[in-house]
């Protein structure tokens, strides 16, 4: 999982630095985020799931966090300790196994949905889409209840694991600004 994080957040953090401030105002595929708001989501999200491998209290969402892309090799430091993985963690009383997952599933399809919406490659290697999908379709009613997925999108019945992640969580795979 550690090689498929590091993937992620390596090809996410590209992206990221690939944005220009002449693309910060264009939509994405991730319901009500222009590229500006996302790049935000992403840097609070890799300072909260930083601060949750090391197990201290998660940052505000509100406070002032560093880009994503500089983030990077510290959310990839605190989730390569010996035994991130293991016991519950205390902020969000989920098994850290499974906060990991979060990590990677939101790394990965916030990495897709900021490529796209500023025409940048990114791949997804099968091995990581499968986990993303396995993730995805556990937590797609709940992401649902919470907000934070969308409604399914159908999406073809050849589709990669990957793209039926992202339809389950509410996104087009075929999406273009």
């Amino acid at each position: 999982m550690n090689e498929m994080l590091s993937r992620a957040v390596t090809g996410a953090a590209a992206v990221a630095r690939g944005v220009r401030d002449d693309q910060l105002g264009l939509p994405t595929p991730c319901d009500g985020f222009d590229v500006r708001e996302l790049l935000g989501h992403l840097a609070w999200t890799a300072a909260m799931f930083e601060a949750l491998a090391r197990r201290e209290q998660p940052p505000s969402q509100d406070a002032d966090h560093a880009p994503f892309a500089d983030r990077a090799a510290a959310l990839l430091a605190a989730w390569s300790e010996p035994g991130v993985t293991e016991g519950t963690s205390p902020t969000m009383g989920m098994p850290m196994a499974m906060v990991l997952q979060m990590v990677l599933g939101d790394t990965v399809i916030h990495g897709w949905d900021l490529a796209r919406a500023t025409g940048q490659e990114y791949t997804v290697d099968a091995a990581t889409g499968e986990a993303v999908a396995a993730f995805v379709e556990g937590m797609a009613p709940q992401g649902r209840r919470l907000g934070v997925f969308g409604e399914e999108v159908p999406v073809a019945s050849d589709a990669s694991p990957f793209e039926r992640a992202l339809g389950l969580s509410g996104r087009d795979p075929a999406w273009k600004p």
